[in-house]
């Protein structure tokens, strides 16, 4: 274990890219604290990560790969409850297969490999145990080639593959799965209050009590593996000391990235030692690309900061060095939008289309312009254009229903909106419109029925319950709708009994 200012270095236990501080701000309070997320990770988070760990019972000192896979889906699941991790098809799509292209020459695995995006502009990467890689967003967006992305995801993966986690437990006499998963909540979750103190506490005791000497060693070993992973699978092993070194640049001019970031101890260490096997142990050369758009991914996920006017001032940057570039035309096109600046946005859009005229992100944000500029007609072209080039794309799909809802066409809004029901069932808003549309169209049984599983949704039950009703006038009792409905019924009144059952009698003076 070392301690650098007052900062507990926990690399070797998550796996992380960085250090993780559990002095002042944790990783996650950096993580959420910049970008889109604007929220500490909730308590519930906490609890139910900690009611996992500690209701876990474990008689031997032996930390399983079945314990490994546990833990990591546990904590996987929870992020997926509080909406931290980002979903993009594309962008899931591309890591996934930058990572299964780097496990192609690995040794057989324990884990099958998940790979997310967490939605946060703060620079870090991190593994959990089981298999699941996680990248920031703000990594994202630093790297300067897919090789240097590919590097980051091989490190970490090297993280995973080793078991280092594993092996501090297994070293570790008294550590117990409840420990262990303090210090990992420690490491992963920020915030303030009673709560996170103890937390904090705790998984510092534990830290304490757990030898953590073999930090530097497994840097190393994750460095090393990681390295002869990236090379193995084609890229320029120079990615991996090359992002270190841009990661290292920040340290003079940028306050956007994290302190704990900032101050990774050994990385000139880490360059040094990846320079020296770069030199004797792999050959030179590889690709800095195998897959390529990682320009336009970068757009997109770059798009997703709420700051229009900074997105602008960069992306229009980036045009007074090259007009024509397609990306920085499609981001300040949406920038432009996202600030009501119609006109200039639509020319944009028009000249990148002109280079591009297939570009799907493309032809469904111009689009959208059109749509959020109350012209439907060429909302509806640019928007049936996009469905040809790519039919499940959903926002597409979604704002073509808004669109038929806005030229009065609900016949054909109702038959858009349930090609997404059978994709997104838990959406609400798919179902508010899917009800609504239903209304305009007369079919009223449908329209409470659609109602009903939308106030179901978003926890108004007695609308719920109304709707339903309503709905059952409307079905023969044994058509499968009914029956739907009825169970829908059955299901809300067990609740409310079970409810019932738990609430304390009240008690009269």
């Amino acid at each position: 274990m070392k301690c650098l200012r007052n900062r507990l270095v926990l690399t070797p236990i998550n796996g992380t890219f960085f250090s993780t501080p559990l002095r002042g701000v944790s990783a996650l309070t950096k993580l959420f604290s910049t970008g889109k997320v604007q929220k500490v990770i909730s308590t519930v988070l906490i609890i139910n990560i900690l009611f996992f760990v500690f209701s876990t019972s474990w008689a031997s000192a032996s930390f399983t790969v079945e314990d490994e896979k546990k833990l990591g889906l546990e904590f996987y699941d929870n992020l997926e409850k509080d909406h931290l991790i980002y979903h993009d098809r594309r962008v899931d799509d591309y890591l996934s297969k930058i990572g299964h292209k780097l496990l192609a020459d690995m040794p057989t695995q324990f884990f099958e490999y998940r790979f997310s995006v967490i939605k946060s502009s703060a620079v870090n990467a991190f593994a959990t145990p089981g298999g699941y890689v996680y990248v920031n967003i703000g990594l994202i967006n630093l790297v300067e080639n897919e090789g240097e992305l590919a590097g980051v995801l091989a490190h970490e993966m090297a993280h995973v593959s080793a078991r280092h986690i594993a092996a501090i437990v297994d070293k570790s006499a008294k550590i117990n799965i409840a420990s262990l998963a303090a210090i990992l909540a420690g490491a992963f979750l920020g915030g303030g209050g009673d709560m996170m103190a103890a937390v904090t506490s705790f998984s510092m005791a534990a830290a304490t009590a757990m030898n953590l000497k073999y930090s530097r060693e497994h840097e190393e070993d994750a460095d090393r593996l990681g390295l002869s992973y990236l090379t193995k699978a084609g890229y320029d092993g120079r990615g991996m000391p090359d992002f270190l070194k841009i990661m290292r640049q920040y340290e003079f001019y940028s306050s956007s990235v994290p302190s704990y970031f900032l101050t990774h101890p050994g990385t000139d260490d880490r360059i040094r030692y990846l320079d020296g096997l770069l030199q004797t142990s792999h050959k030179e050369g590889g690709a800095k690309s195998l897959f390529g758009q990682l320009r336009r991914l970068q757009t997109i996920l770059r798009l997703e900061n709420d700051n229009a006017v900074a997105n602008l001032k960069f992306f229009q940057a980036g045009l007074a060095n090259n007009a024509d570039d397609l990306d920085f035309l499609y981001g300040a096109a949406v920038s432009q939008g996202k600030l009501g600046m119609t006109t200039q946005a639509l020319e944009n859009f028009q000249k990148a289309l002109k280079s591009a005229p297939q570009d799907i992100e493309i032809l469904s944000a111009l689009g959208i312009a059109y749509y959020n500029n109350g012209r439907p007609d060429g909302a509806l072209t640019y928007l049936n254009k996009a469905i040809a080039v790519d039919g499940e794309n959903q926002t597409v799909l979604f704002y073509l229903g808004k669109v038929y809802e806005a030229k009065g066409d609900y016949s054909s809004a109702v038959k858009v909106y349930k090609q997404l029901e059978a994709k997104r069932t838990a959406d609400d808003e798919v179902l508010y419109r899917l009800a609504f549309s239903y209304g305009k169209t007369n079919n009223q049984g449908e329209s409470h029925y659609y109602f009903g599983l939308y106030f179901k949704k978003i926890n108004k039950m007695e609308s719920a319950v109304f709707h339903f009703k309503e709905a059952l006038k409307s079905f023969p009792a044994d058509s499968p709708r009914a029956r739907d409905i009825a169970e829908q019924l059955k299901t809300e009144k067990k609740t409310r009994g079970r409810e019932k059952e738990t609430k304390p009698p009240s008690h009269s003076g």
